[in-house]
């Protein structure tokens, strides 16, 4: 596939290898940037609004104002995927990433004026890192590396903040390779991974997500909840523990670029049977219909596997 051609960047359409942030830019300097990633299910920006007003809270969070009226982004933003797609393969979905700093970082940047940096920007969607994962699950690591505590920042706020998320990862590999890693907050309780929601079913419970004061409020994880309801299955936020999650009899993450995922082992102890349950079927089924594309079939089929 070949690369997106075009990038929003500050009020202007630029060449995607041209947009850039100068080095002075408080995103690079202190990693004070707020992130969404979106993407497309058949050539349509999904959950748009959903997204766009999660910008804007993580925004106020720090006391940034929006640089943009939402209904302006989402022109903006569909106007982007539009033209990035314009002269792909039928059945082309890419990634969309929003990215807003507070600008200039007055130490580094005397003189410049102090107004947010916005830029957007179009990628193709790594299928090849999921695509086997529907099949046979996710494996899962407990790390040293801890949740950053919530007292440090607010966990609703989406954001490029992410050394310990790196961190964890990478022990998580060494550990196991393929193995992602869950972090825990420093009193024990589950939180999430580096890019996904983590939903446990108990079959005497129901589906069962850490409370929204301990993750970060995912719009995958939204709808992965709406969509249960539909099927009849309860859900519920509690206290959630390794041993849980151990104990479970289906785990999943969830997150945009693949949706849903089966989680098959923690620290090499399977979940369940080990491999994806049914319920994970009928709540993946459940995905396609809501975004009007065979999401594992589509992965399979973008990344040869």
């Amino acid at each position: 596939m070949p690369p997106a051609t075009h990038a929003y960047l500050n009020g202007t359409w630029i060449d995607a290898p041209s947009a850039a942030l100068p080095v002075w830019d408080a995103g690079l300097v202190l990693g004070a940037t707020i992130s969404e990633q979106l993407r497309s299910f058949g050539g349509k920006l999904f959950e748009l609004p959903r997204h766009l007003e999660r910008l804007e809270r993580s925004l106020a969070l720090i006391d940034v104002p929006l640089p943009q009226p939402r209904g302006t982004l989402a022109e903006i933003a569909t106007e982007l995927l539009e033209r990035n797609l314009a002269g792909l393969p039928a059945g082309t979905d890419l990634g969309l990433a929003i990215l807003v700093t507070p600008g200039p970082y007055a130490t580094m940047a005397a003189g410049a004026e102090p107004q947010p940096t916005l830029c957007m920007h179009t990628y193709p969607l790594p299928y090849r890192l999921w695509a086997g994962l529907y099949a046979t699950g996710q494996p899962l690591v407990v790390t040293e590396v801890r949740q950053v505590p919530a007292a440090c920042w607010p966990r609703e706020i989406k954001c490029r903040s992410r050394m310990h998320y790196f961190l964890a990862d990478r022990e998580a590999a060494r550990r196991e390779p393929g193995a992602r890693a869950l972090l825990i907050e420093t009193s024990g309780e589950v939180s999430e991974t580096a890019t996904a929601n983590v939903l446990a079913w108990f079959a005497n419970e129901g589906l069962v997500s850490p409370p929204r004061d301990l993750i970060l409020p995912g719009i995958s994880l939204a709808v992965t909840s709406e969509l249960a309801a539909e099927l009849g299955i309860p859900c519920r936020e509690r206290v959630v523990t390794v041993d849980d999650i151990v104990h479970a009899d289906e785990v999943w993450l969830t997150s945009t670029p693949y949706s849903l995922l089966p989680v098959n082992r923690i620290n090499g102890r399977p979940i369940g049977s080990g491999r994806p349950g049914p319920l994970f079927a009928r709540m993946l089924a459940a995905w396609s219909r809501r975004t009007g594309i065979d999401i594992a079939a589509q992965a399979s089929r973008e990344s040869g596997v």
